[in-house]
C-alpha cells in the first residue's frame, strides 16, 4: 500500500496541467478578448493531445513495457509544461501549446494503469480507484496553485508555479519504480498493432465498456473544463468581480474535486462489493441528473451550487476507476494496450468536443440575450445530452454472460 500511496503522489503531480488553464479561463477571456468557444477549444486542444497520446503510449506499452514507456513520457511532459507557463501569450500560442502539454501529458495514465494492474492483482478496482483519484487531487491541487497565485504574480505566475509540479511528478514515479520490472507481454506472431485493435474491436463486452467510458468522458471532461468558469460566474452575480471572481471560482472547483478524489476510491470499492455494472449504473445516472439541473441553478447562493458540485464530482468521476477495472476484466492481456488506446481516442475525443460544444452554446445564447440561468442551464445540458447513451450500453454489458468475469462474478 505504501508503494500504491507513493505511485499516486506522482500521478498527482503530474495531473496538475490539467486545470492550469480552466483556473485562469475568465482572467484570459478578458485579456486575451476570446469568444466563450475560443476559450473552450483551448481546453479541447487539451484533449486531443492527451487522446493521441494516450492512443500512442498504450501500443508502446504493449511493445516496450509500460514502465520504459511511463519515465520517457514524464520527461516530455516537464518540458512541455513548462513551454506553455512561459511562452503562451495569446488564444493560437495556448492552443498550439497547451495541445502539445496535453499531448506529451498521456505517459503517466494509461501505462500509469497497466503498472498498478500488475501490481495490485488483488483489489484491482480499489488500487485502480486510489490511481484515478490521485488526479482528481492534482487537478484540485493545480486549481488551488493558481487560485493563490493570481493576486500575487497574475495568471502568468500561476501557469509557472503550476508547470513545476509535473518535474516533481517525474522524481517521484522514477522513485516508485526502481524496483518494478518492465513487463512486455509476448505478441503472437504476425500480430501487428492494427490486428490487436481488431482484437479490442471483436470484444463485444469489452466494446460496451469502452463506449460506457467515452459518454462517460464528454460528461465529465466537459464538466472538469467549465465548472471554475460557472462557479466565478455565480461570484459574479453575488458581488464579486474581475480577479477576485476568478480566484474564488477556481479555488471552490478545487474543494469539489478534493471530494471527487473520494468518489474515486469510493466507486472502485464498492465496485469490487457490489459489481461492476450496478455500481456504474447507479453512479452515471446521477451525474446525469446534475448534468441536466445544475446550470439552471446559477442564481442560487454559492454554497447551494458548491455542494451540488460535490455530488456532482463524485458521482462523476466515481465510475472512472470501475470502466478501468471493467476493462482489465474482459480483455486478453496482450491486448490491454490497445484497448485503453481505442478507448483514449473515442473517450477523449468525446471529451475534446464537449467544452468546445459548451462554449458554443454559452455564445449563442448571450448574442440571443437569453437569461443568466436559461444561458448556463442550456449550456450544462449539453453533457448530459452527450452522456445519455452510457447507461444504456452498460446495461447491455451487465445483460451478457461475458459479465460474470467481472469483480470475481459480481456484475
Amino acid at each position: 500500500m505504501l508503494w500504491l500511496l507513493q505511485f499516486c503522489a506522482a500521478r498527482a503531480a503530474f495531473a496538475t496541467m490539467f486545470t492550469a488553464w480552466s483556473a485562469v479561463l475568465p482572467l484570459l477571456k478578458a485579456d486575451w478578448q476570446m469568444a466563450a468557444w475560443q476559450a473552450g477549444m483551448v481546453q479541447s486542444a487539451y484533449h486531443v493531445g492527451f487522446l493521441v497520446s494516450l492512443f500512442a503510449v498504450g501500443f508502446l506499452s504493449d511493445r516496450f513495457g509500460a514502465r520504459r514507456i511511463y519515465l520517457a513520457t514524464g520527461i516530455a511532459a516537464v518540458a512541455s509544461g513548462l513551454l506553455f507557463a512561459v511562452f503562451a501569450d495569446d488564444f493560437v500560442s495556448a492552443l498550439l501549446l497547451y495541445g502539445l502539454t496535453g499531448l506529451c501529458s498521456g505517459g503517466s495514465y494509461t501505462p500509469g494503469l497497466a503498472i498498478v494492474a500488475q501490481r495490485m492483482p488483488e483489489r484491482r478496482g480499489l488500487a485502480l480507484g486510489f490511481y484515478l483519484a490521485a488526479a482528481s487531487l492534482g487537478y484540485a491541487i493545480g486549481l488551488l496553485v493558481a487560485s493563490a497565485m493570481i493576486p500575487l504574480a497574475g495568471w502568468r505566475g500561476g501557469f509557472i508555479v503550476t508547470a513545476l509540479f509535473p518535474l516533481c511528478g517525474l522524481l517521484l514515479g522514477w522513485w516508485s519504480l526502481r524496483g518494478v520490472p518492465n513487463i512486455v507481454h509476448a505478441q503472437p506472431d504476425g500480430h501487428s498493432q492494427f490486428r490487436a485493435l481488431a482484437e479490442v474491436w471483436r470484444n463485444k463486452p469489452a466494446m460496451l465498456s469502452i463506449w460506457g467510458y467515452t459518454f462517460h468522458a464528454w460528461e465529465l471532461l466537459g464538466l472538469w473544463a467549465w465548472l471554475p468558469a460557472f462557479l466565478a460566474a455565480a461570484a459574479v452575480a453575488g458581488g464579486a468581480s474581475g480577479a477576485g471572481a476568478t480566484s474564488t471560482g477556481a479555488t471552490l472547483s478545487a474543494l469539489t474535486y478534493l471530494a471527487a478524489v473520494v468518489g474515486s476510491v469510493l466507486g472502485g470499492s464498492l465496485s469490487d462489493r457490489h459489481g461492476r455494472t450496478a455500481v456504474t449504473l447507479a453512479l452515471s445516472l446521477a451525474s446525469l441528473a446534475c448534468s441536466f439541473a445544475f446550470g439552471w441553478m446559477v442564481g442560487l447562493p454559492l454554497f447551494v451550487l458548491v455542494a451540488v458540485a460535490v455530488f456532482y464530482n463524485v458521482t462523476g468521476v466515481g465510475d472512472s476507476s470501475i470502466h478501468s477495472t471493467t476493462l482489465t476484466e474482459l480483455m486478453d492481456p496482450r491486448y490491454l494496450g490497445a484497448a485503453y488506446s481505442l478507448r483514449s481516442v473515442l473517450g477523449f475525443g468525446a471529451g475534446a468536443i464537449s467544452p468546445w460544444v459548451f462554449g458554443l452554446v454559452l455564445d449563442w445564447g448571450r448574442a440571443g440575450s437569453l437569461p443568466d440561468h436559461v444561458v448556463w442551464g442550456l449550456a450544462w445540458s449539453t453533457l448530459g445530452l452527450g452522456g445519455l447513451l452510457g447507461p444504456v450500453v452498460i446495461w447491455r454489458l451487465r445483460r451478457m454472460p461475458e459479465a460474470s468475469r467481472l469483480a470475481g462474478g459480481k456484475r
